[in-house]
């Protein structure tokens, strides 16, 4: 009969075969058990959704059919502005307004994508760092080691309640599907998160409605580059994806950690899951993975920011003074990054937004509004990061470029 940790078991018969003592028929002690059993992944969704949704139930309040018109009608606006600014076409299919509540349920097929890759390393790598003299003091060896499912169990439970916890606080935050540079949402799903509009626009002194069609720019913004430029989104999730898959660890520090850990202990896991022990070690390959993510992230929000700019600035009284707290929030980080940074690995701060700004300002000077967006059709065609050095230069350099006379066939190019 296979063992489980704390006192718990499955028996194969009745009472007696209950290594809890009949404590399992317990609600407390059965629900534990049932966390116990999840095998769906690295990552225990499971327990991550049930704290997301507690923490979230004071804050997260039902959407109101007002709030959604409100929503509707700003995204409606936004993208008829943007149609003057670029040449890449709607990319808004459906059109959405999110509680914090729905913004965590909404994006967790690509959170998914993003956390497992580093859960599954590191449980791995505890499972892989028993000592051996650890083992047979249970009576155990490399082949008959069910701690190593343990060690599986208690760690996707311990990265589900640290996913669970940090969503839910960067869902505090968010303001839209597509607020922190990468598409988290469904294709073609433009979101607002009211309460967190309301909350960005605290402070700023603008009316509401103006705050609101601000941010509805933004996100329709990005909607169009990741519905008409068919290769950004995958190069994004791929680049974060691998960044996480290609993390390696110190597996000298883990074994230290490990030599006086107790498998049966929850306290013991749970602190070495959690303190610090699996710190990844950045190899060459990882800091090139960051540089390009750092560049395209760059030159989405760069993009985004001067379209917006190009839509909103004769037409809104306070598009300055939003535009400036955006690149603000967007490129200063703060909880919303340092959750991302605790899941993946990795920050997702635009640190170059004003040079990639500046840069498709030039080339708008310099080429034309079909010019700039030209340059999406081809990853080879986009800026470098030393190009963001020169900002102000590259549209010089990008004058020998011909866009193609109807961009809405980018989304026939691989």
């Amino acid at each position: 009969m296979t063992q489980f940790p704390f006192g718990f078991g499955q028996g194969t018969g009745g009472s007696g075969d209950d290594p809890s003592g009949g404590m399992s028929g317990m609600p407390f002690f059965a629900e534990l058990q049932k966390m116990l059993s999840w095998s769906g992944g690295p990552v225990n969704w499971d327990i991550a959704k049930q704290l997301a949704t507690t923490q979230l139930s004071g804050s997260s309040t039902i959407v109101s059919p007002a709030e959604r018109a409100q929503t509707a009608e700003a995204l409606r606006l936004a993208d008829h502005w943007l149609d003057t600014v670029t040449d890449l076409p709607s990319g808004v299919q459906t059109v959405e307004s999110w509680s914090r509540l729905e913004w965590f349920d909404r994006t967790i097929p690509v959170w998914t994508s993003l956390c497992e890759p580093v859960a599954a390393r590191v449980t791995a790598a505890m499972g892989q760092a028993l000592p051996t003299e650890q083992l047979e003091a249970f009576g155990l060896s490399g082949e008959n080691n069910p701690l190593g499912g343990i060690l599986n169990q208690f760690g996707g439970l311990m990265f589900g309640a640290q996913v669970g916890q940090g969503l839910a606080g960067l869902a505090e935050e968010v303001v839209s599907a597509a607020d922190v540079g990468i598409p988290l949402g469904p294709t073609g799903v433009a979101a607002l998160v009211p309460a967190n509009v309301a909350a960005f626009g605290e402070g700023l002194e603008r009316p509401a409605d103006e705050v609101r069609l601000y941010l509805a720019l933004r996100e329709a913004a990005h909607q169009r580059l990741f519905a008409h430029v068919p290769w950004l989104r995958q190069r994004l999730l791929d680049t974060v994806e691998g960044y996480a898959r290609g993390i390696t660890i110190d597996m000298s520090a883990i074994e230290s950690a490990m030599q006086n850990l107790d498998p049966t202990n929850p306290q013991a896991i749970q602190d070495a899951v959690s303190g610090g022990m699996f710190s990844p070690q950045h190899t060459p390959e990882q800091q090139a993975a960051l540089r390009r993510l750092e560049t395209l992230l760059a030159l989405v929000e760069g993009w985004v920011d001067a379209v917006v700019a190009a839509a909103a600035t004769d037409r809104m009284p306070g598009a300055d003074a939003l535009r400036e707290a955006s690149r603000r929030r967007r490129a200063s980080g703060g909880p919303a990054e340092q959750t991302f940074a605790t899941l993946v690995g990795l920050e997702l701060r635009p640190r170059r937004l004003r040079e990639a700004a500046a840069l498709w300002w030039s080339v708008t000077e310099k080429q034309g509004i079909s010019g700039r967006d030209g340059l999406w059709s081809h990853p080879d065609l986009m800026p470098t990061a030393e190009d963001l050095d020169d900002p102000l230069g590259f549209g010089e350099k990008a004058a020998g470029f011909t866009a193609p006379d109807d961009l809405s066939g980018l989304d026939d190019l691989d």
